[in-house]
Formats: C-alpha cells, sequence, structure tokens
C-alpha cells in the first residue's frame, strides 16, 4: 500500500454542466472531461499524473446529504475557496471552524446538485 490510503472519489451530479462550472469556479480549476458508456465524468486536479476523483453523472449517480463525506484540499486558505461558494451557487452549512493548531481549519458547503461537501487547510 503506498503511502495515503484514498484512491479515488466520484461527486454524483445530476446536471453536469451546472456542477462543472460550480467547481471550476469554487476552486478556479479547469476540469478535464471524459465520456464512458453511461457516464459524463469531470476530473478535480490530477496529483502525480493520475486523476485523483471526478465528479459524475450517471445512472446510479444520486446527491446526497448523508453517507460518506469527502474533503477537499482548501490550501493554503479555505476562506478563498467559501468566497466563491454561495456566488456560485452553493451553500455554506459550516463556515471556516479550527479543529487543532495542528490540523487547522474545515469547513462544510452544499454544492449546487445537493452534496454535502467538506473543506480543509491549514490555514
Amino acid at each position: 500500500m503506498e503511502d495515503h490510503i484514498l484512491n479515488w472519489f466520484e461527486v454524483a451530479v445530476t446536471d453536469f454542466e451546472r456542477a462543472k462550472k460550480f467547481y471550476e469556479t469554487i476552486l478556479d480549476i479547469k476540469m478535464e472531461t471524459e465520456e464512458i458508456p453511461g457516464y459524463q465524468m469531470a476530473y478535480f486536479p490530477f496529483y502525480q499524473g493520475k486523476p485523483t476523483g471526478s465528479i459524475s453523472k450517471g445512472a446510479d449517480c444520486v446527491p446526497s446529504t448523508t453517507g460518506t463525506l469527502i474533503y477537499l484540499n482548501g490550501n493554503p486558505d479555505l476562506t478563498v475557496i467559501l468566497k466563491r461558494v454561495e456566488k456560485a451557487g452553493g451553500k455554506i452549512l459550516v463556515p471556516k471552524s479550527p479543529i487543532t493548531p495542528e490540523y487547522g481549519f474545515f469547513a462544510q458547503f452544499i454544492d449546487t446538485e445537493g452534496n454535502k461537501i467538506g473543506l480543509h487547510s491549514e490555514k
């Protein structure tokens, strides 16, 4: 096993273009897209040349505020991303909040599709 446990994640979406625009806007990124049989996918930034996760639209992709909660990297300061969330159509659930001095800060929001997503930053 490598030095981290996370291999891949998918954020379920119902309106692919709206969700892609939302994540590109709040994270200030460009997402590469791909269609595979039955699915549309847009990739979050690659790490060491490999995709880490995506937004995905398909028959079994159902947005949710319950279940597994993922935290996106909000470094260096998640405040920058949070300032874009509501302007892009999302809703902040938990504002920037301290964890501990060693672990930094977290926040949570609802995206345009109805998913609860977390953010984490060291500062």
